[in-house]
């Protein structure tokens, strides 16, 4: 679907030359041309326009003076810098244009007919008089020399295996008849043949092809030579062979030309000289000669030149055709006509090496042209649905154009190769620019024609002046009654200060923008009232200029600014002078939409609306989220041809020239977003059906409007089946977050309102009420799905709906039955659990009607059924709901089946632990509330939950078994309450009394324990004696004066807190030599650390998560140690039991000399002796003012001194040991989700990888001492 445009075209004409050209070669640098004459060698720069050196070959003595001379070839050999030039004499010539100098390094006496050097210039092929071949070297020693016409076919001759007389041999469609067929007779060659030998080399230069009228038959022979000049094979017996000969570069066809009895064709030749295929020429037999054939570079355009031979009084007119092939098929995509004059007549033309796409041509009047061309898509600029994806593909025609004026037809139809009406020819226009016949014929002078929305044209011209082009901007002339053609009349011409490149122009804001050699852009608005050229700014006032050339350019607006994306042939993309990709094979622009290729085989799809460039480079170059709806993949090589508009299509086209239509997945959402936006809700449920688009989309994308329309939705699809396949699509899920989130994050980013129904259910309910509404008997299959579709399915009422069905049967014929309706149910719902809950329904008629539309065996159902049928109403309700395992319900019915099944009842409950809903079918007053609470009761204390168990059975009045609960879970206060509910004496609730202080005194409650003894037990001297042992010194002294027993203080409180005293100053003297032994140890280990990590900085990258092995005990250790160290014992952890992991974590941190946490444990117990101390304060404070009111004043400063020592030593300690780095890191780690690269480096060269990669945050957090409490004594200060 690519035609050939002319990008750009140019060359010189000498004012003066000898003689008259016969042949041209290409120098190294670019415009530079040699060309061969009768007289001598010329070399011409074509960007100069002039002749820059000249060689005589006459005044040497190689060409004759009288001007009969023949150049046959030549070739510039850049090493040597020089032109090598054979003549028909037999001389080869080295000719050194820089100094003027010819060196003739050979001769052949019987003269020369072709000259031809292999693909890398190491060797060079002459076919002389004698009719033979010579290979040389590069330096002219020869190597063979073989004749020309070999009886033998050469070394690639086919092998016989004798399998079986010809006559017996499969012979294909053309039946045993072909066995018998006589052999054609090959006729001789053309009168117009020169019977010249003619020479290709193979692209890589292994094999030689040469082209020679056999001296037997008369015809052509094509033969195949190695480089050694050994022959490889001879082409089969070809009548009417021609002359011209190529090999394709690429190496798998040798093109020439053959003309049969009907028509005039190009045949392709395999290496071993069969036939390959061949297409037709447009002319008809012997009207046409072809002189020559050549390929391009990469060998995708055959150049074929062509001469009238029958003329009438005029000379014959001159032809160059370009074909290219696509899936098998070749079009001619371009015709260059140079007309019937004598100065115009073609001599040679050749293919640039470099440059693929560009075509030398040298005409008889010392005119040297060349054209760049470039492979486009031509298509419609289709803005509405009305408007079909045209695109034009040239493929040749039967008339050719017979003057330099442009003539441009304008066709309907469809473009594409298909069962679609054939394009015919609307109308056609003429422009005459000036141009005179009789001046020197330059075929394409015009080009980039564009149509222009308001019916006028653009065209680019030639200007006179080299590298200037002129804007052509034309408009049609009044229609004339009658005329064959119309007429387009010149509107304006504007100079271009430049070679225009490509041109583009955009619909909607008017403009067409122009990109000129030196990559500048121009802008021009054809609307305006005087329509000018200016250079394209850019919104920051910049003249804009892309960074390299550009062979393809589209207008755009991104975020509001109109932009020109350009695409160069080396997959270079750019969005004005911003490169945003260099791996783009194609592009296209559609409404807001931009879509392109890359080489990755990805079809990616943009929404430029509101997206900045920035935006665009980084969705181009990032890897695309596993849901993102802008890529696709597709095929190896494929490329954009056209978007289909006001549609989801787009057309793609294979390498090998196959076209697919593809709907990409953004342009179909896009589009099924404008459809709900404007409720079309059929229009999206039919592409979303076809496309396999999730249907959840009609609801997630807007619900509110959604639930507003939900008629206008139901009555849009009008399809039982499409709101069946809508109902089982649904999911309780929002599908534009989760598959298809929106491509630009500003269109609807508003988080909708969740309902606080579940989606499904609220869309059911909605739709279902709806139907009921507008048909209930035409949608009555969809209201069914509705209750199926719920969570959790209302399947009994789907069961009754189906059941009613059965009742009241509709006079309607096109309702649904009941028989109907069931089937569907089926269809949903396994049929086991349908039949468990019609069974639920307790309507015996709809079980056995389900029942028989399933596989059960009515030797299994209908036994069980009448054994239902039989029982009292609530005992069978019963009976089914405990079948189907609906126990709450089972107990309800049969709680109304008397005092009689109340021993099944509590059974029941026991079983299934109902007891909660067991109490709630009985008073409180009845004796069978009282034994369900008794049962309930010993359940929980089963369960050991003891309290709640005493409080059911104390509201059930069931007091002594609540008096156990209380005792069993330590509520003292209930079981006095208990124990006087019962009665109990003072003796047995003083036994009672010091059972529970017996208890709570194992529990170290001594203040409970006491008040128990002294208020129930009357024991007070007991009392006092747990007062002190609990360490509540005023309780204890208020009941010693409270009961006067001041006796009590010598002999027992007194020594309480004077060994209270002595236990405190141990445990503070404790405390503080473990604190400064662990303090001393954290400071070793640390510094053993960061000696390790300065070590290790210069052997290699710091192993940031382990320094663990870094200890005094350890040795050097490798970074490699120490990784598969740490990462052994990571798949140790995690292949442990969750038990074992626990247990693991606990005793993570050892302190162990040379542990891996070795730091981090002593950070622990270091933080466990500061909260320690700190928690001592309050209990010293009270023990302080004991101590003096009893005028222990030395025993109190000793113990207040020191715990102000040891204090004071962990206040000041603590910035040591918490620095404010390591609190730092705990705040900021170095390693974790948000740690980078460059951060963690940073922390490395910082020095803060010291750190334990294993952070605690706790651990790393300094612990804080409580100052506001005031514990210190003023009479000890």
């Amino acid at each position: 679907m690519r035609n050939l445009r002319l990008l750009r075209t140019g060359g010189c004409r000498p004012a003066a030359a000898p003689g008259s050209p016969q042949c041209f070669c290409l120098g190294v640098e670019p415009g530079t041309v040699f060309v061969g004459s009768r007289s001598g060698l010329l070399e011409l720069d074509s960007v100069a326009q002039s002749v820059v050196r000249e060689v005589s070959l006459s005044e040497e003595g190689f060409m004759p003076e009288d001007g009969s001379g023949c150049i046959i070839g030549m070739e510039y050999l850049p090493e040597l810098e020089c032109v090598c030039v054979a003549t028909a004499a037999g001389d080869i010539l080295l000719c050194y244009l820089s100094t003027k100098q010819v060196e003739c390094v050979g001769t052949v006496d019987s003269g020369l007919c072709a000259i031809s050097w292999s693909p890398d210039q190491e060797l060079v092929l002459l076919a002389t008089g004698q009719q033979t071949l010579i290979m040389m070297t590069r330096d002219f020693e020869p190597i063979t020399e073989k004749q020309i016409h070999q009886d033998e076919f050469g070394e690639g001759k086919f092998i016989t295996v004798g399998w079986g007389k010809k006559e017996t041999q499969f012979h294909g469609s053309e039946g045993k008849q072909a066995a018998q067929r006589k052999q054609t007779e090959v006729l001789p060659a053309s009168s117009w043949d020169d019977s010249k030998p003619r020479v290709t080399w193979r692209g890589d230069g292994q094999f030689v092809a040469v082209s020679a009228v056999c001296p037997e038959t008369g015809a052509r022979k094509v033969r195949v030579w190695n480089r050694e000049l050994m022959l490889q094979s001879t082409s089969e017996p070809i009548s009417g062979l021609e002359q011209a000969l190529a090999w394709k570069p690429s190496g798998n066809l040798i093109t020439s030309t053959q003309e049969k009895p009907n028509r005039h064709d190009v045949v392709f030749l395999e290496k071993n000289g069969l036939l390959h295929g061949e297409f037709t020429l447009p002319f008809q037999k012997g009207q046409v000669k072809v002189n020559e054939l050549t390929w391009n570079a990469d060998s995708t355009v055959l150049a074929v030149w062509l001469e009238e031979l029958k003329t009438v009084n005029s000379n014959p007119n001159s032809y160059v055709q370009l074909w290219t092939t696509g899936n098998y098929h070749w079009y001619l995509k371009q015709s260059l006509h140079f007309g019937n004059l004598e100065k115009n007549k073609l001599v040679s033309l050749l293919w640039d090496s470099v440059l693929p796409y560009r075509l030398h041509i040298l005409c008889q009047g010392w005119h040297y042209l060349f054209y760049d061309w470039h492979w486009t898509t031509d298509c419609g600029m289709g803005e509405n649905s009305k408007h079909v994806a045209n695109v034009a593909v040239i493929d040749g025609g039967q008339s050719m154009v017979k003057d330099p004026t442009v003539r441009l037809g304008a066709t309907g139809g469809n473009g594409f190769k298909a069962n679609v009406e054939i394009p015919h020819l609307d109308k056609t226009y003429r422009v005459d620019l000036g141009t005179n016949t009789n001046e020197v014929m330059n075929p394409l002078g015009l080009r980039f024609l564009t149509w222009l929305p308001d019916d006028s044209f653009l065209v680019v011209g030639q200007d006179q002046q080299a590298a200037r082009s002129v804007l052509h901007h034309l408009t049609a002339a009044p229609h004339v009654t009658g005329a064959e053609e119309e007429h387009l009349n010149l509107r304006l011409s504007l100079s271009v200060d430049g070679e225009v490149i490509t041109l583009c122009c955009s619909p909607v804001t008017k403009t067409v923008a122009l990109q000129l050699a030196d990559r500048q852009i121009l802008k021009y608005l054809w609307e305006a009232s005087t329509p000018i050229l200016e250079p394209w700014q850019t919104s920051s006032g910049c003249a804009l200029q892309f960074p390299q050339l550009c062979m393809q350019t589209s207008l755009t607006r991104i975020g509001g600014e109109e932009v020109i994306l350009g695409l160069t042939d080396r997959c270079r993309f750019f969005v004005n002078d911003t490169e945003v990709a260099s791996n783009i094979t194609s592009f296209a622009t559609y409404n807001e939409f931009l879509l392109v290729t890359t080489n990755s085989h990805t079809c990616q799809c943009f929404c430029l609306k509101n997206m900045s460039v920035k935006a665009l480079q980084v969705g181009l170059s990032s890897v695309a989220a596993p849901n993102n709806e802008t890529l696709r993949k597709v095929e190896r090589g494929s490329r954009i041809i056209t978007v289909v508009p006001q549609d989801t299509k787009v057309v793609l086209q294979m390498p090998r020239g196959n076209l697919e239509t593809v709907h990409h997945r953004a342009l179909v959402l896009a589009q099924i977003r404008k459809w709900l936006d404007r409720l079309m809700f059929r229009e999206a449920f039919q592409c979303m059906r076809k496309l396999r688009i999730n249907l959840n989309l009609l609801y997630d994308h807007n619900p509110k409007v959604f639930l507003e329309n939900i008629e206008t939705f139901i009555k849009q699809i009008d399809s039982v089946n499409y709101i069946n396949l809508f109902f089982t699509e649904l999911k309780d899920e929002d599908f534009t977050k989760t598959m298809y989130p929106y491509l630009s994050s500003s269109s609807n980013d508003q988080p909708h309102q969740q309902p606080e129904q579940k989606k499904v259910n609220l869309i059911c309910d909605v739709m279902r009420v709806a139907m009921e509404c507008i048909d209930p008997e035409k949608y009555c299959l969809s209201i069914l799905t509705a209750h199926v579709k719920k969570n959790p399915p209302e399947l009994e009422t789907a069961l009754q709906k189906v059941h009613d069905l059965r009742e009241n049967i509709s006079p309607n014929v096109g309702a649904v039955s009941a028989e109907e309706a069931l089937k569907y149910l089926l269809f949903l719902v396994d049929v086991n659990e349908l039949y468990d809950y019609s069974l639920g329904t307790y309507d015996f008629d709809l079980v056995i009607m389900v029942a028989e539309k399933s596989q059960k065996d009515p030797k299994e159902y209908l036994p069980f059924l009448n054994t239902l049928r039989k029982m009292e109403i609530n005992y069978q309700r019963y009976t089914i709901d405990k079948y189907l395992k609906r126990y709450t319900k089972a107990l309800g019915h049969l709680s109304k089946c008397g005092p009689e099944h109340f021993s099944e009842f509590l059974n029941l409950v026991k079983d299934q632990s109902l007891y909660c809903e067991a109490l709630k079918l009985y008073p409180s007053s009845t004796q069978e509330y009282k034994d369900i609470s008794s049962a309930y009761g010993e359940y929980l204390i089963q369960k050991q939950l003891y309290e709640q168990a005493a409080l059911i059975l104390a509201r059930a009045g069931i007091f002594e078994k609540a008096l156990d609960a209380f005792l069993s879970s330590g509520s003292w206060q209930q079981a006095l309450c208990m124990a006087s509910r019962l009665g109990y004496t003072k003796e047995k609730l003083s036994s009672l009394a010091r059972t529970m202080a017996g208890k709570l005194v194992e529990q170290r409650k001594h203040a409970e324990a006491a008040m128990l003894l002294e208020q129930y037990s009357e024991d007070y001297e007991e009392a006092v004696i747990l007062l002190l042992e609990g360490a509540f010194w005023e309780e204890a002294l208020r009941l010693i004066h409270k009961y006067d027993r001041l006796d009590i203080l010598e002999t027992n409180f007194k020594p309480a807190i004077i060994e209270a005293q002595k236990s405190q100053l141990m445990f503070l003297d404790s405390q503080k030599t473990a604190f400064l032994r662990h303090k001393s140890r954290l400071q070793v280990v640390r510094e053993l650390k960061e000696k390790a990590c300065e070590s290790l900085q210069d052997y290699e990258a710091p192993y940031c998560p382990e320094f663990d092995l870094l200890s005094e005990t350890s040795s050097v250790v490798t970074h490699s140690d120490m990784s598969s160290r740490y990462s052994h014992s990571n798949s140790r952890i995690s292949a442990r039991s969750s038990k074992n992991r626990r247990k693991a974590e606990r005793k993570r941190y050892s302190l162990k000399e040379g542990s891996p946490f070795e730091d981090m444990a002593l950070l622990e117990i270091l933080g466990e002796n500061v909260r320690a101390v700190d928690s001592v304060k309050g209990d010293v404070h009270v023990l302080l003012k004991q101590l003096v009111l009893f005028g222990f004043d030395e025993q109190a400063e000793g113990l207040q001194q020191l715990l102000e020592e040891v204090l004071q030593l962990m206040e000041t300690s603590i910035p040591e040991i918490w620095t404010p780095a390591l609190q730092q890191s705990s705040l900021n780690p170095v390693l974790g989700p948000n740690s980078t690269a460059n951060s963690i480096m940073a922390a490395y060269q910082q020095k803060r990888m010291v750190v334990p990669a294993v952070q605690d945050s706790e651990l790393l957090t300094a612990p804080k001492l409580n100052k506001n409490l005031q514990w210190k004594l003023h009479l000890f200060q």
